[in-house]
């Protein structure tokens, strides 16, 4: 397996990044996960957008977007396989052991790992904890993600593959590393980026697509919904067929399945959707 660090490929047992790093020590960093079919990365205009977008707001300096295409596209090729998870990091690099950033210079690690197409339904569950929908890392995808393993693993506890979360107000958010859409009747909806949700790509793309409304919800629409499903990179659209112990239909439903198939449709037919 090959790393690409810092300008150039690594093998993975010699790819080393500094245990005074800011994104290990503080979580200072943001990164962006892309389905990988075939050695092409799917939609990484928009990946490469958002990543510049969330160091912004973390305060790093842009990332050399030039490199991270040049490392994405090494990676891929030196790694072939036909379904991966490609990651690209980027952190505040060594800092000093606080809050404080250093004048090292920034981190990026671009790496891939080996996946399989996921199962067209799951189950989810919802959790106690909010989102801050007013903190300063609202809406970025920051590498500080010990609320999300948290949550997943009393998702896991609970037989679930997801777990959802309201924001400070109550209202429906968004999941772990997912974005979550309600059939109500007959109308397909999606909490806004006001929720505190992340900018998902592939919520994007569904909104678009599918002609789903952005609109604010109470956590307890989930109980009223006709039909539930998740969006994110790697699982594309995902059925939700039980939430909490609310049993809904067994297999997607039909406006689930009629997002399902748009989504794939215009993916296969533009694999860098703008």
């Amino acid at each position: 397996m090959k790393i690409w660090l810092n300008g150039g490929l690594r093998d993975a047992d010699g790819a080393r990044v500094s245990v005074f790093d800011h994104g290990l020590t503080v979580g200072d960093g943001v990164f962006e996960t892309l389905k990988a079919d075939h050695g092409r990365a799917f939609a990484l205009t928009r990946h490469l957008e958002r990543l510049t977008a969330s160091a912004r707001g973390l305060g790093l300096p842009d990332p050399d977007l030039d490199e991270v295409r040049r490392g994405c596209a090494a990676v891929l090729d030196a790694n072939p396989m036909a379904l991966g998870r490609l990651r690209i990091t980027y952190t505040g690099g060594v800092s000093p052991l606080g809050s404080d950033r250093g004048e090292s210079g920034t981190t990026l690690v671009i790496a891939l790992a080996e996946t399989h197409r996921r199962p067209d339904t799951t189950a989810a569950v919802t959790v106690p904890w909010t989102r801050n929908e007013r903190g300063a890392l609202s809406g970025l995808k920051s590498t500080s993600y010990g609320e999300n393993v948290v949550a997943l693993a009393r998702a896991r506890e609970l037989g679930a593959s997801e777990a959802l979360f309201a924001n400070t107000v109550g209202a429906l958010c968004e999941g772990t590393g997912s974005n979550v859409f309600v059939v109500l009747d007959g109308e397909l909806h999606t909490p806004p980026l006001t929720s505190g949700c992340l900018a998902g790509i592939t919520r994007a793309l569904t909104v678009s697509w599918a002609g789903a409304k952005e609109t604010d919800l109470p956590l307890d629409a989930l109980e009223r919904a006709d039909e539930i499903f998740l969006t994110s990179t790697l699982r594309d659209v995902q059925a939700v067929t039980r939430i909490d112990r609310r049993q809904l239909a067994d297999g997607p439903g039909p406006v689930t399945a009629e997002a399902m198939r748009i989504f794939d449709a215009h993916a296969a037919a533009d694999f860098d959707p703008r």
